[in-house]
């Protein structure tokens, strides 16, 4: 018997059952049925010879000339012939060996080839919200090493999806979409930046010109936090696919005899209504977790407004200003640790500068909690400056490839986690601050990508794998020390968001870019796979630090109020009337936090590029909140219509204004009851007709209330 796999004329229905979220609750038989092969279907689908079959791991070996899911081969050992150092069992063939395990919520699949000494479990667990996630693992269990050198799962896509959509982006300017058509070949994404990357890793295929709310659409990512890849392929003979998996680095996984290796979780998330019921299942997903934040504070950081300057008159100040408009917690930022003055030097060095701070950082902890907020206070565990106390003393902690280090980037290098003495040493440093002090909240950076990351204890072979799994270690052991603390993920800004590292915090910083309109588009396509309420927003300082462009206090208030929303601004500078329009929006967001960060976030399809608009609608479709957002000047006069699905069609509704932003801010006048005054219409007008918004002036936000009668 082949591998499991899913006929060819049943994968499109497979995928809207497992896509469907009032199925996600009850998936073992869609599971059963994803994984069935094709003689268990024919006499439901038609002849046996009209099925085809698309296996979950691509093999050589079953007559498949695309890129093979499994690489690898067995080095020199027990029983290689004379000679032969390596090359043997390179093309496996994996047949069923017992019965599918079947749970609640999970199928396992378990195979054999005796040849190459060769086992496979397959698993697929359904989620809450309709996704279904896969992974392979493989078991050595012959003698003689094995040297894997790639493992992916392998998703089936449909004849009518050949439009690739996936993300660009860099550092304060993450995850910018990019379209494709998918031909003859192989398309590859490959990200080896030993981290997550500022680009997914994720891939979304589909019928041509899908948007958010049109298309037979399939996600694809893998849950995974260093080097990662996705392919998606076809030939004239087999028909495409997605593949994701780890990508491994020469020499990372040699498997011993009855060692194993397992892929990171691979998610798929398939919609026949466009994107936004893909967004939907993932978020809700995430709203089941043990980590999910039942409510995010109000977060002031101080980084923007102090950087290294750690004054504590400064940072008093800013807290007395900070409580009194109703900030809930407030964050320490880089600078102030050991030899801290600025980004050259201290990483490693876990202990208060007595030269900043001579009465240690119980001053300013102490007077913030004394001021009714939480305290968060910065840390980059994995990093070490060649200016520190710890290089000086281990330099064969940092990670290298060679007897000469990487290139520097921000001034550091890769402290080496697979050392269980530099682990052992941040632990002890961490432990000891977050003991010290009564730490609420920890930001957790990393600044730099992993160039030439060998490992001095694993005689400079490539590690980013067991780095990766080293990282998970250190915050998990932290979070089961510190259960109270919460955890923010960041690096360089928005590149550590992925899958498996959101079942372990509660925020992400979603960028170092906090320019109000760059904003706008990167919050736009991170909610694509992350919930609202993990991602980190805060309104800047007026002119940008970043851009140096400048926005109404309103404009910057609007584009973070749906997310976790915070401020990184010097607010000593701020206006009485500024902090008075600051304190108003800090009530909104915390009166109406509740329903933002419970509901289905949309994004809206409109008719102008120079308008964008989202919200959230309440899952029984009693209430929704959207923004028109007028990102630039449009080319017309006409204004756009905005459609909002997911409300009851057969009730009535009222739209009016909500915030703090006052409804004449547009070219034309609004009427103050509401975009429709006093008239109520039906769920199917707003969805189908929807209500008119005028050309309003470029950077500026109204926010519309819709209210079930």
């Amino acid at each position: 018997m082949l591998f499991p796999s899913v006929p060819v004329n049943t994968r499109s229905q497979t995928y809207l059952a497992l896509a469907d979220s009032t199925v996600g609750d009850d998936l073992p038989a869609a599971c059963e049925l994803f994984a069935a092969g094709s003689e268990s279907v024919a006499s439901v689908q038609g002849p046996a010879q009209a099925v085809g079959r698309t296996p979950l791991l691509a093999e050589h070996s079953q007559n498949m000339f695309l890129h093979p899911g499994i690489e690898g081969h067995r080095l020199a050992g027990a029983g290689a012939p004379e000679g032969q150092a390596a090359g043997r069992n390179w093309s496996p063939r994996f047949l069923l060996d017992r019965e599918p395990e079947l749970g609640e919520r999970r199928l396992a699949f378990h195979a054999t080839d005796t040849d190459c000494g060769l086992e496979l479990t397959t698993e697929l667990e359904a989620l809450p919200g309709g996704s279904l996630r896969i992974r392979h693992t493989l078991r050595n269990a012959a003698p003689g090493d094995y040297l894997l050198q790639s493992l992916s799962v392998r998703l089936p896509l449909a004849d009518d999806q050949s439009e690739i959509l996936d993300f660009a982006g860099r550092h304060e300017r993450e995850r910018q979409p990019q379209r494709h058509s998918l031909e003859d070949g192989g398309w590859v994404r490959e990200f080896r930046w030993g981290r997550t990357g500022y680009e997914g890793p994720v891939v979304m295929v589909g019928t041509p010109g899908f948007d958010f709310h049109d298309g037979k659409v399939v996600c694809v990512q893998p849950a995974w936090s260093g080097n990662t890849v996705l392919r998606v392929d076809r030939n004239s003979a087999t028909d495409a696919g997605v593949s994701a998996g780890e990508l491994l680095l020469p020499g990372e996984i040699e498997l011993g005899q009855g060692q194993e290796y397992s892929t990171p979780w691979v998610f798929v998330t398939a919609s026949t209504a466009g994107l936004d019921p893909i967004m939907h299942s993932l978020h809700d997903w995430e709203r089941t977790l043990p980590e999910h934040p039942s409510v995010q504070p109000v977060t002031l950081n101080v980084w923007e407004a102090v950087m290294f300057d750690h004054n504590l008159d400064k940072l008093k100040d800013i807290a007395d200003r900070a409580a009194r408009i109703g900030v809930e917690r407030y964050v320490l930022d880089d600078g102030w640790f050991h030899q801290r003055r600025d980004d050259t030097a201290g990483l490693g060095d876990w202990w208060v500068d007595p030269e900043v701070w001579p009465h240690g950082l119980s001053p300013i902890v102490d007077y913030v909690h004394d001021k009714g907020m939480q305290f968060g206070l910065w840390f980059e565990p994995e990093m070490i400056n060649p200016d520190s106390d710890t290089y000086r003393q281990h330099p064969d902690w940092a990670m290298r490839a060679r007897s000469e280090n990487p290139r520097l980037q921000r001034n550091q290098l890769v402290l080496d986690l697979t050392n269980p003495q530099a682990f052992d040493h941040v632990y002890r440093q961490m432990s000891a601050i977050l003991e010290e002090y009564r730490i609420d909240y920890v930001k957790w950076d990393h600044n730099r990508d992993l160039l030439e990351a060998g490992s001095e204890v694993h005689s400079r072979r490539p590690a980013v794998h067991q780095q990766t799994e080293a990282y998970y270690r250190l915050l998990d052991k932290l979070r089961q020390r510190f259960p109270h603390i919460a955890w923010e993920s960041c690096s360089s800004g928005g590149e550590r968001i992925d899958l498996d590292v959101i079942e372990r915090v509660k925020r992400f910083w979603n960028s170092d870019m906090t320019d109000a309109l760059s904003r706008q588009l990167i919050q736009r396509w991170t909610l694509q796979t992350v919930a609202p309420e993990y991602i980190g927003a805060h309104i800047s300082q007026p002119c940008s630090q970043q851009t140096h462009r400048s926005y109404s206090l309103d404009f910057r208030a609007a584009t973070a109020v749906f997310c976790a929303f915070g401020i990184e601004w010097d607010i000593r500078t701020a206006s009485p009337a500024d902090l008075d329009r600051l304190a108003l929006w800090i009530a909104w967001y915390k009166a109406n936090r509740g329903f933002l960060h419970s509901g289905d976030f949309i994004r809206l399809d409109v008719a102008d590029a120079a308008v964008m608009a989202h919200g959230v609608v309440a899952k029984d479709g009693s209430r929704a909140i959207i923004a028109h957002v007028q990102y630039e000047e449009s080319s017309s006069n006409r204004g756009v219509f905005l459609r909002v699905p997911g409300l009851d069609p057969s009730a009535k509704y009222r739209l009016s204004w909500t915030s703090p932003i006052e409804p004449e801010a547009s070219l034309e006048s609004l009427d103050p009851a509401g975009p429709l005054g006093q008239e109520s219409v039906s769920g199917e007008y707003l969805c189908r007709v929807g209500f008119l918004m005028p050309r309003c002036r470029p950077e500026t936000v109204r926010m519309i209330e819709i209210t079930r009668l």
